[in-house]
């Protein structure tokens, strides 16, 4: 009989996928057996930065001046319109946690590759507030973090630092705007733990860098720290 439910099973995700078919999150075409997430197509049409072969980094240039940042790394541009916006849409808003999966596996097995990162400590995910967090049910950098925590062999730390408070919505604000929006909502939970560390912070996107600039103000409160970004995207 277990033979029998073994033989059954691909006959029954076959019929499952006729049902409630697996379709691309960059365009919504349904999804081969062979496709996983994104579709071959949207697959070659992704923009990538291919910022650990090259030194013309986008990410570095945003946070001159503004923070000191000993590496960073983003595996896509992002821009208004497009199959990465779709992607980071669906990400955020409509449950699709694999497309974090997804990216931070590809983007994990890059860095593994050229090496970099090898000295990291943690790896710290940009947080959500408890409020944001109930409403969405996910951090939506989570999973990417959990590959990148993987391919790097260094733990995720999701309770170093924490949202103080919810802030509205960063889309449509100028670089100033966006600054003050975020402006002091963020603390440590334990500071001596970040003391003489090498830390990875991570999120989904880097439009003006407003976000990540303030949660790297109050991590470089510890003695001896010394961080690193890696995102998704990076809007150019």
């Amino acid at each position: 009989m277990a033979f029998f439910h073994k033989r059954m099973i691909p006959f029954f995700i076959e019929i499952a996928n006729i049902f409630y078919p697996h379709t691309c999150q960059g365009c919504s075409v349904v999804l081969t057996t062979n496709e996983n997430t994104i579709c071959t197509n949207c697959l070659y049409e992704l923009p990538l930065t291919k910022y650990l072969k090259n030194n013309d980094n986008a990410i570095e240039k945003k946070f001159y001046g503004r923070i000191k940042i000993e590496k960073a790394t983003s595996l896509l541009f992002y821009h208004k319109k497009g199959i990465v916006k779709e992607l980071i849409h669906n990400l955020k808003y409509r449950g699709q946690e694999k497309i974090g999966y997804f990216l931070g596996n590809w983007l994990g097995r890059e860095i593994k590759k050229y090496g970099f990162y090898n000295d990291i400590d943690y790896i710290i995910p940009v947080p959500l507030h408890k409020k944001r967090l109930k409403e969405r049910g996910y951090n939506q950098v989570t999973k990417f973090g959990e590959q990148l925590a993987y391919h790097l062999n260094k733990p995720l730390k999701e309770n170093l630092l924490l949202r103080k408070s919810t802030n509205f919505t960063q889309t449509k604000k100028s670089r100033i705007d966006r600054w003050k929006n975020v402006k002091e909502i963020f603390s440590v939970s334990n500071i001596s733990a970040l003391e003489n560390k090498h830390i990875l912070l991570i999120d989904d996107i880097i439009t003006t860098g407003a976000t990540l600039e303030s949660c790297a103000n109050v991590l470089l409160k510890a003695k001896n720290i010394r961080i690193s970004i890696a995102v998704m995207a990076v809007a150019e």
